[in-house]
């Protein structure tokens, strides 16, 4: 049997923090950082959505009070010591036989993080360059706290940061085409999250799902529904999703895919949505032979049949591919579909597919395939809202920390009772990405926008007082407030018109 690893929160760090403490000036009593996107790698993305520091802070809280704090005090402590030793050992014998450990034991003998945490609202649309919120420590004594934590807090906020922005993108792409189209109001299930099985860890995914539910109500990720609950007060019906097929319980019938199809829709789902994957064989031969056949028992059933492609070119098979010596791949599935089950022209002069059938398609898909493929169906006459698509990892994962340039920069520092402002300027950095804020910082509101303030001390950021939108949120591992989950949504909604006009 396996020993369990571990999870005491002091050893979540890079190991060069361990160092940290003892390499700051003599007398240092006070540090404090800014949490801010640097970049943006994404076109037309000029503003970060700002999300998941409140469930941040909760796990973290958390983590420390349950396998920290709650713990006895040798064994901490001695995890600390093992660690220094074993890490530094051939590298620095006299750093790993003569660091202290004190600062740790104190550290739990006060019984709580002593940090306080001054953010802006989540749910707001930051400019590139604004701090999203800062961090600084509530006790001298721990004054090394704040860039200790740097590395786990960095690690559990860049994804749904990330995340969320994109899914406010995707938004964004598919309201504009079904205002041209079709029904807005179906844009909110129009995209979910099937990005799980392709995220770095379970704890990665929920929290990226959370990002994606800020914009969508549909996610294929079932822990998200606690981790909303738990850390910002969610609803129980904050995600939506309808029983799906995969192609392991579509192989166990064999290529008899007539038959396969008519259990499901009449034994095991005789009413009610079902997505059925389609491709485990030949695609087009379910759509020109399966579906014919099953046409009647589908127009009758009370609920939608949804027909789920999974592999080839998504643009190809949604809109038609006009190179192909196939009728019905050139037209494409949801033309092919209109004619096999027919629909209505709404009063924009678009086509919509009968509500009894409909097609999904999670394979591969990115911003760039979402627009062709609403740009397709909208040049052949359909509504982009025939569709639904499926986000996966393929967009969440294909990010890092640097889509956006998140970082944690310490910016000021009081040593020996004086107040230092600080900076991190690299001349090499040309293009003045890695440049930090000076001093203290403050985002106010100018033109119906974020504006940074910097080069503040004490006294200068308490006279902006409510000017100041970094407001206290964390204290002594305590929050001050928390926002629900359906606020931080009608505060993107807000925003998004505020920033993008829609």
């Amino acid at each position: 049997m396996f020993k369990s690893m571990s999870k005491n929160p002091i050893l979540w760090t890079d190991g060069y923090k361990l160092c940290h403490k003892d390499q700051y000036p003599a007398h240092t009593e006070w540090v404090y950082e800014t949490w801010t996107p640097r970049m943006s790698r994404i076109e037309g993305i000029s503003h970060v959505v700002f999300f998941g520091l409140q469930g941040a802070l909760a796990e973290i809280t958390d983590s420390f009070d349950r396998y920290f704090f709650a713990q006895e005090e040798a064994d901490v402590v001695a995890a600390y010591e093992e660690a220094i030793a074993s890490v530094f050992a051939s590298t620095n014998a006299d750093f790993a036989n003569t660091h202290q450990s004190s600062h740790i034991r104190d550290l739990h003998r006060l019984g709580y993080l002593p940090i306080k945490v001054n953010a802006l609202k989540e749910g707001s649309l930051v400019p590139i360059g604004v701090p999203m919120f800062t961090i600084e420590n509530t006790h001298p004594d721990f004054f090394w706290l704040p860039g200790y934590l740097e590395t786990q807090l960095s690690a559990y906020i860049w994804s749904p940061m990330t995340a969320a922005t994109i899914a406010d993108r995707y938004q964004r792409l598919l309201t504009g085409f079904a205002e041209q189209t079709g029904d807005v109001k179906k844009v909110f299930t129009q995209a979910g999250d099937f990005s799980m099985r392709g995220m770095g860890a379970p704890e990665a995914a929920y929290r990226t799902a959370g990002g994606h539910l800020l914009s969508f109500g549909v996610s294929a990720t079932l822990s998200v529904r606690e981790y909303l609950k738990t850390y910002y007060k969610a609803e129980s019906d904050v995600m939506m999703y309808t029983p799906s097929t995969e192609h392991s319980v579509m192989c166990s019938y064999g290529e008899q895919e007539t038959d396969a199809f008519r259990h499901l829709i009449t034994e095991v789902y005789p009413s009610g949505n079902i997505s059925i994957v389609s491709d485990t064989y030949d695609l087009w031969n379910v759509v020109d032979h399966v579906l014919p056949q099953l046409k009647e028992l589908i127009m009758e059933r009370e609920g939608k049949v949804v027909i789920r492609p999974d592999s080839g070119d998504p643009v190809k098979i949604i809109c038609g591919d006009a190179d192909s010596d196939c009728t019905t791949v050139q037209k494409g599935i949801v033309e092919r579909l209109f004619e096999l089950f027919g629909g209505t022209t709404n009063d924009k002069g678009f086509k919509e597919l009968d509500p009894h059938i409909g097609v999904v398609y999670g394979d591969s898909i990115t911003v760039e395939r979402a627009n062709k493929i609403c740009q397709g169906l909208m040049e052949k006459g359909f509504a982009s809202t025939n569709v639904i698509l499926g986000i996966g990892s393929y967009t969440y994962q294909y990010v890092t920390r640097d889509t956006f340039g998140f970082a944690l920069k310490g910016t000021a520092e009081i040593v020996d009772g004086q107040f230092k402002a600080i900076q991190k300027r690299p001349a090499t950095d040309t293009g003045n990405f890695k440049k930090s804020q000076k001093g203290m910082v403050a985002v106010i509101d100018e033109a119906n926008d974020f504006r940074l303030i910097d080069d503040l001390n004490p006294q200068t950021v308490a006279e902006l007082k409510d000017k100041n939108l970094l407001q206290e949120c964390y204290l002594d591992g305590k929050f001050v407030y928390m926002s629900s989950f359906e606020e931080i949504r009608n505060r993107l909604k807000t925003e998004t018109i505020r920033v993008y006009g829609k």
